[in-house]
């Protein structure tokens, strides 16, 4: 047999002895001769795993070229065939070794150059160029194509191991482009460090929640302008009411600064104690108070938490109706006309009761934490403890800010609490007994939270109880009650501050006894939007009706005694609830009606804004029209365009220079509620004792000291004010025209044992 037939027709004994991925050792001595001879194509085929035998046979397939040229060609066409059969022919380089690798054949056939026929070079870009420059007259040499099978056989049998000659692991050249490379789908990018940061603050940018609180800060600014403009010369209103509350932050981030102890003394009212409690503290705000000295850092960080609390007073209800299961325009429209309903425009004067975001946020997050909403109702999955915690912190919260508007939301939740431990016992014993229908978490995080919300109001409490007991003028009775209970024309009459409707109804406020707390307009806008959701809404009829309830009831307590005198509605709360008797103003209950307006109106405009979708969808293109869009939008354009105000922003009586340098305690002349509050506002740079104060009332010393000081300088009110510790007197001439000390001012005080000079447009007596 020959060496071709060898080839042809079957397999060396001593190559199919060989293992696959490498040659066999056993050869000749004239073929290891023939080896030292032929280095470079030894060089070729001889690398990590041929043996010297390889030489042999490439010199041997060198020497009989012409012959074996058309066994090449037919071990290519069986290479060639047996990639088409296994399917995995690789195109660019057609390397037969990758068949061989994937089906690990273990024969290989040499022809008789000495050449295994598995791992000839069978590659594709081999053969167009055998076809093209013809079997016998082929420009590469048989030795070449031996060197090339070496290699290839080296790929197959080392596993995909680095070629040495240039070679991939394929067969195929290193560096020439794959012609199928740009149909292949591109690779993931991988961000860099930057770019999922950027990424990051870009999905909170765009987040619902951003985009919310945005929105109400950039409402706020609006729709208290010019609250900003001047923010620290101007206060909205007046500057009696805003003055004390200025001093009030002032205060409290002073002293927790300096001396907590002493945060209920304050240097008002002296020598009164506990005086920090004669009115509503709006202690939440100490934070804020902590920043800046001085009368103009008050008056600026007042007019920034007024802007601030009509903010949070929107993202609040919008909170609160969004977790309830409303849209978001219907819960735009809930924030908005909570935020900015008519009658709190005569509030503008009183921040306390503009600061009230705390509770629609806080009931929301309380809502959240128990998975529980309006119009899903309970759905277990969605409890989350660390809402509830969060929501009883910013009830705490609020109630911090004063009793005025936190009392009747501590009852709330005193009630809501009720409710659920009743609907607990019912669920776990009666109506369909399973074990702890809450969750033992939620269950903790509700007892803790509410001890702690607990404790702050008894903590905040204390010292009113202790200023009632010990200044019986400061209770009410139900006949002070009475002057401030508005009559039903109330609830359709709007303040002078309103831009839309202040004018026109100038008629109806002459008719009310007293009309800043009497004007209760929540919005005609909101009313007839609350009236249609009772008929067209996302709630269910039962939830419409109950919130129809909560708007009745609450404007029957609004009305304190006017309605049928009270008797079965605000006087058994006057008598029977504790702190309720230090409540002057029952028309502010009129916010929790409009806390119910308003998601009654986001109900009927969620089902609006859903049914608009429903005709955009069977639109082609599915896309709203222009028109469509406006008609979503109108609810809340009405509601914000009823909530402009027109209120005035005076400017503050500026600060006398002798209230920079002279010590306390000191009595500021005149006096009285009006004149003392900016007194406590001009304290606030050094917060020197004062015995000046303006409050909810008026302590009998202080009256007294108001009675005496009408002679002043005189032996007797002198010798009282020594009595009570006051060593310096300021008398402002701008302020006395019309006064006894218009004529006195100028008296000489010889014989009195006092000093008299004066300090700018103040005449200082020192005792």
């Amino acid at each position: 047999m020959t060496t071709e037939q060898s080839a042809a027709g079957g397999s060396r004994p001593d190559a199919a002895a060989a293992p696959t991925g490498g040659l066999s050792d056993a050869t000749g001595p004239a073929t290891k001769a023939d080896a030292g001879e032929k280095t470079d194509r030894a060089g070729e085929a001889g690398t990590a795993g041929a043996t010297p035998g390889t030489a042999a046979r490439t010199d041997t397939a060198q020497s009989e070229a012409p012959t074996v040229q058309p066994d090449v060609g037919g071990a290519e066409a069986k290479a060639g065939g047996a990639e088409a059969r296994n399917g995995k022919v690789d195109t660019k380089t057609g390397g037969a070794d990758e068949v061989g690798t994937r089906t690990g054949a273990a024969d290989t056939r040499v022809d008789a150059a000495g050449k295994t026929d598995g791992k000839d070079g069978a590659d594709d870009k081999d053969e167009p160029k055998a076809g093209k420059d013809g079997a016998a007259g082929t420009e590469v040499g048989a030795a070449d194509e031996a060197g090339r099978a070496g290699n290839g056989a080296q790929g197959a049998g080392t596993g995909g191991d680095k070629p040495a000659d240039g070679k991939d692991s394929d067969g195929g050249d290193k560096g020439k482009p794959d012609r199928w490379e740009a149909f292949a789908s591109a690779p993931e990018p991988v961000p860099s460090r930057i770019g999922r940061a950027a990424r990051a603050v870009g999905r909170l940018l765009i987040h619902e929640w951003t985009l919310a609180t945005l929105a109400s800060l950039a409402l706020a600014v609006l729709l208290t302008w010019p609250t900003l403009r001047y923010p620290r010369h101007t206060l909205p209103q007046d500057y009696w009411d805003p003055s004390l509350q200025a001093w009030q932050m002032a205060w409290s981030g002073h002293i927790l600064l300096t001396n907590p102890a002493q945060l209920w003394q304050s240097n008002t009212f002296f020598p009164e104690s506990w005086s920090f409690a004669f009115s509503d503290t709006l202690l939440g705000y100490a934070p804020a108070g902590m920043i800046g000295t001085g009368p103009e850092a008050a008056v600026l960080r007042y007019n920034i938490m007024f802007v601030l609390a009509h903010a949070l007073a929107t993202l609040g209800a919008y909170a609160l109706a969004r977790q309830l299961g409303a849209g978001r325009i219907g819960s735009a429209v809930a924030g908005a006309s909570f935020a900015y309903a008519p009658w709190l425009l005569a509030q503008a004067g009183h921040l306390h009761v503009i600061s009230n975001g705390g509770i629609p946020l806080a009931l929301a997050m309380l809502a959240r934490g128990h998975g529980w909403s309006l119009r899903h109702g309970y759905r277990p999955e969605r409890r989350h403890d660390g809402w509830v915690y969060a929501g009883w912190l910013v009830a705490a919260w609020q109630l911090s800010l004063g009793f005025g508007i936190g009392l009747p939301f501590a009852y709330f939740l005193a009630g809501t609490v009720l409710v659920a431990a009743v609907t607990w016992f019912l669920r776990r014993w009666v109506v369909r007994p399973v074990k702890r229908p809450f969750g033992r978490r939620l269950l903790v995080a509700d007892l803790v939270g509410g001890l702690l919300f607990a404790g702050v109001g008894a903590l905040l409490a204390i010292p009113f109880f202790t200023v009632a007991e010990a200044h019986p003028n400061a209770k009410r009775s139900i006949g002070d009650i009475g002057i401030f209970s508005p009559p039903a024309s109330g609830f359709f009459t709007a303040p002078a501050e309103s831009r839309v409707w202040g004018g026109l109804h100038e008629g109806a406020r002459a008719l009310l006894p007293w009309h800043p707390e009497m004007t209760l307009l929540p919005g005609f806008v909101l009313y007839a939007l609350a009236a249609g959701g009772l008929f067209f809404s996302v709630w269910k009829l039962r939830h419409r009706l109950l919130l129809l309830a909560g708007v009745v009831v609450t404007m029957v307590l609004a009305m304190g005694t006017r309605f049928f005198d009270g008797t079965f509605t605000y006087v058994p709360l006057f008598e029977h609830l504790p702190g309720w008797n230090g409540l002057r103003t029952p028309g502010r209950l009129m916010l929790w009606t409009t806390l119910l307006l308003g998601l009654l109106a986001a109900g009927a405009v969620s089902a609006f804004a859903a049914r608009v979708r429903e005709i955009s969808a069977e639109r082609i293109p599915s896309w709203p029209s222009p028109w469509l869009r406006l008609a979503t939008l109108l609810p809340l354009v009405l509601v914000i365009g009823e909530g402009l105000n027109s209120t005035p922003h005076p400017i503050v009586p500026p600060q006398p220079a002798a209230m920079r340098t002279v010590d306390g305690p000191l009595l500021v002349l005149p006096s009285n509620q009006s004149l003392d509050q900016p007194v406590m506002l001009w304290s606030t740079t050094r917060f020197q004792d004062v015995v000046n104060g303006g409050s909810g009332f008026t302590p009998r010393q202080l009256d007294d000291v108001r009675r005496v000081t009408l002679s002043f300088p005189d032996q007797v009110s002198v010798d009282y004010l020594r009595v009570l510790g006051v060593r310096n007197v300021l008398l402002m001439r701008d302020h006395i025209a019309g006064t006894p000390w218009e004529v006195t001012v100028d008296a000489p005080v010889d014989g009195l044992g006092i000093t008299r000079e004066e300090i700018g447009d103040v005449v200082v007596y020192r005792l």
